[in-house]
């Protein structure tokens, strides 16, 4: 950073310890109470409302459709029939996968036919009403009206509990199908099993093929009631002539009676069927639903009480965060079976210890941005161990990964941000890990080499494109000898500056002068013409035609965006980038362009993550989550207070429809979050906030070793959306920008706001 960032040093200053809230027990709140979990199920917010406990390994949750994007979880609001409920589902993604072991309690008649080419709806599926739904932080609950069943649902972090009551007319006997042929969007199922161990007890076992090559899962069910079994393991044939295996247990239950209650624990595990059966005896030793229940919402309120906002601030509002907070705890997942072994990506299994558990789920492309910088601040900890974990899989199976799910290389997304991250946590001092062995598999990321990665050659060619080859060979890389070439190279040169970081960390000065310097390539694709990131071809000519707001997507030379919204990644360099631009005043018309622009996108393709336009600003997409802040750069600190303000109350929402884009993982609460704190990371591995405004006229964050930073906006209205100056502990902040360690020394932030743009830090 040059002379436009002057960080104030507060390190010497006496901080005042304050705890949360004067006269409330944050310890007896229930911050639970303020959650929706439908909250992202509707519009392309592909979130599930099932009951799960913080990572947790098992993620219960009923399941309304098949086919289409919008089928990514499972569950989509505008849906009224559910095909029952499945174990594990993915958080916010634009992929699918999961959807294993469905299980539906019946009345009467099994119906499993016709399955052919169904398009949404398996044959026994029940009508729902929304009305009669109850989605908390560790509970759901749904009447089946076809069978007159309430069915409810809890989990411990390994295993999910559910609760059928049955209806007290009943027109046939108590059944339950236990459906293995069954996934989301119709994964190819390569092996599948079932056989009852007992009367009351039932396992099996199965692998898919989708996004993730390799995903094998086993699980144990026990009933509190004896079970008649009928298996259906047979083939049929769709109206295409493919055949379709199919794998069920048709269980009745010959003990309950009408009005009866039926019990049912699942365990699962990726390493066995003993895994899957010793997570059950670890966790439940019964049917205690209430219990259970109670103290999934007691983590939650672990949880989410690391930030406390006043009840006496907005309840829509409040619900919006406290469910943004409420996403950022659902993945990553837990890996590790209560005995301590885990799937490595060797996809052999491996002891480790449950004192030091392996997670899965990594969406890295997206949380690099801000849930890792959150987790900096709230749970440094528990952010080190997903560290260690990444570190672990690439040792496993040879590389870094991009976009991790059930120990396979998804090859899903660009860049190899968890340099970023390994580096952010070593420049803030909250590494575990040895920072040399992160340069180490830093660097085997960066480097193309594609041998020695446990994966399929098309995951391989992913994890490593010709983009790299051509990146270190050249400099730059040629945009007809790979697609997405320039959001590939601006990735690209971030992460190798992070690398130089971690160089740097480790005294290892030849790699931080190489990636340094790599850190610099964006330069190339900066067209002063235009003004935009531009294509290259081999010859050095610009690619035509150009188009600025053009999308094909995942085929042209940007990844989910435009020329438009890939211009601005250059994220650890924004004064070389300003420099690009003609200076801070240029940059500053250029950036208002970008807000200001018509919104319509043209192209063979336009890809539907660009989302939430504000002109051709996208906050549904992860690209420009950095984008608002960048008017702190050039001294235009109000532009950056007017936008987060607008995108707090356009793009989040107290609705199924409440969130602009995918949810991501929790990338896309966690800009939320960091943002109601009035503060984001624009460049994870230099330790530096950019200030914003704050959502609430008070919070407390919590400070892991007991700390507490009170932030308070006393005069934040609707009128009172500028900052006219910041103070931390009394002294007053001279630039728009705050060091990691000045913001976790507690005390007191203080935002005096105020109803004019006002240049706050000249």
């Amino acid at each position: 950073m040059k002379n436009s960032i002057f960080i104030i040093s507060l390190a010497m200053v006496s901080a005042v310890w304050v705890g949360c809230n004067p006269g409330s027990d944050t310890h007896s709140r229930d911050y639970a109470s303020y959650v929706n979990p439908m909250i992202g199920t509707g519009g392309h917010g592909h979130t599930f409302p099932g009951a799960v406990t913080p990572h947790g390994m098992i993620q219960p949750s009923p399941d309304t459709r098949i086919d289409g994007w919008d089928a990514c979880s499972g569950y989509y609001i505008a849906d009224s029939l559910i095909n029952g409920f499945s174990q594990t589902h993915v958080s916010g993604t634009g992929c699918a996968d999961y959807g294993d072991i469905l299980i539906m309690p019946t009345v009467g008649p099994k119906v499993i036919d016709n399955q052919i080419d169904t398009l949404q709806n398996l044959p026994f599926a029940s009508g729902f009403s929304h009305d009669s739904e109850i989605a908390e932080p560790g509970y759901y609950s749904v009447m089946l009206d076809r069978y007159g069943i309430r069915a409810e649902s809890t989990a411990s972090d390994r295993v999910a509990l559910y609760r059928f009551t049955f209806p007290e007319v009943m027109s046939g006997e108590a059944g339950m199908v236990v459906d293995m042929d069954y996934s989301i969007q119709h994964q190819d199922n390569l092996t599948m099993n079932l056989r009852a161990v007992s009367d009351t007890e039932i396992t099996g076992y199965k692998m898919t093929k989708y996004w993730a090559f390799d995903q094998g899962i086993y699980f144990y069910a026990k009933f509190s009631s004896p079970f008649n079994i009928e298996y259906v393991s047979d083939t049929i044939m769709t109206s295409k002539g493919k055949p379709y295996a199919r794998c069920k247990a048709l269980l009745t239950f010959r003990e309950i009676k009408p009005g009866d209650r039926l019990f049912a624990k699942i365990g699962v595990s990726a390493v066995d069927e003993n895994g899957a059966r010793g997570n059950v005896e670890a966790e439940m030793s019964g049917f205690d639903f209430d219990g259970t229940r109670e103290a999934a919402r007691g983590k939650w309120n672990e949880w989410l009480s690391k930030i406390d906002v006043p009840e006496t601030e907005n309840k829509d509002d409040l619900t919006t965060f406290y469910t943004a907070l409420y996403h950022t705890a659902i993945a990553p997942n837990l890996f590790t079976d209560a005995d301590g072994r885990y799937l490595g990506m060797d996809r052999k299994p491996k002891q480790g210890t449950t004192d030091a558990p392996v997670y899965t789920i990594f969406s890295t492309w997206d949380t690099f941005r801000a849930l890792h910088p959150l987790l900096t601040i709230i749970d440094p900890q528990l952010n080190d161990a997903f560290l260690r974990s990444l570190l672990l899989k690439a040792k496993e199976g040879g590389i870094l990964p991009m976009w991790e799910l059930a120990s396979n290389y998804t090859g899903t997304m660009i860049g190899y941000h968890t340099a970023a991250m390994l580096a952010d946590a070593v420049a803030k001092g909250q590494n575990s890990f040895d920072p040399g062995e992160a340069l180490a598999a830093s660097v085997r990321a960066a480097e193309y080499n594609p041998e020695g990665i446990i994966a399929p050659p098309a995951v391989v060619a992913c994890l490593m494109p010709q983009a790299k080859y051509y990146k270190n060979l050249m400099g730059w890389i040629p945009s007809d000898k790979d697609h997405e070439s320039v959001a590939k190279a601006l990735e690209y040169a971030y992460d190798d500056w992070a690398i130089a970081r971690l160089a740097d960390a480790v005294g290892d000065t030849e790699t931080k002068l190489r990636y340094d310097s790599l850190g610099k390539a964006y330069r190339h694709y900066f067209d002063p013409t235009t003004r935009f990131m531009r294509g290259r071809m081999s010859d050095g000519s610009w690619r035509e035609p150009f188009n600025p707001r053009a999308s094909n997507h995942r085929n042209d030379d940007y990844c989910e965006g435009t020329a438009w919204q890939w211009t601005w990644f250059v994220p650890h360099d924004v004064d070389g980038l300003v420099e690009l631009m003609g200076g801070r005043e240029a940059f500053a018309e250029k950036l208002d362009s970008l807000f200001n622009a018509p919104s319509e996108l043209e192209g063979e393709l336009v890809s539907a993550d660009i989302t939430g336009l504000i002109g051709q600003y996208a906050h549904g997409n992860e690209p420009s989550h950095h984008v608002t802040h960048l008017y702190n750069y050039v001294g235009q600190p109000w532009k950056t207070q007017e936008l987060v303000g607008r995108i707090f109350k356009e793009q989040y929402r107290n609705d199924p429809d409440g969130l602009s884009g995918n949810e991501d993982c929790g990338q896309m609460s966690a800009w939320l979050i960091l943002n109601a704190m009035g503060i984001y990371q624009v460049a994870p591995g230099n330790p530096v906030y950019s200030i914003g405004r704050p959502l609430f006229r008070e919070m407390s964050v919590k400070m892991p070793d007991g700390k507490a930073l009170e932030i308070k906006a006393p005069a934040l209205s609707d009128t009172n959306i500028y900052v006219k100056s910041v103070k931390l502990n009394g002294q007053r902040l001279t630039s728009p920008f705050i060091s990691h360690s000045d913001f976790t020394l507690g005390g007191i932030l203080e935002f005096e706001m105020t109803d004019k743009p006002c240049d706050t830090f000249k």
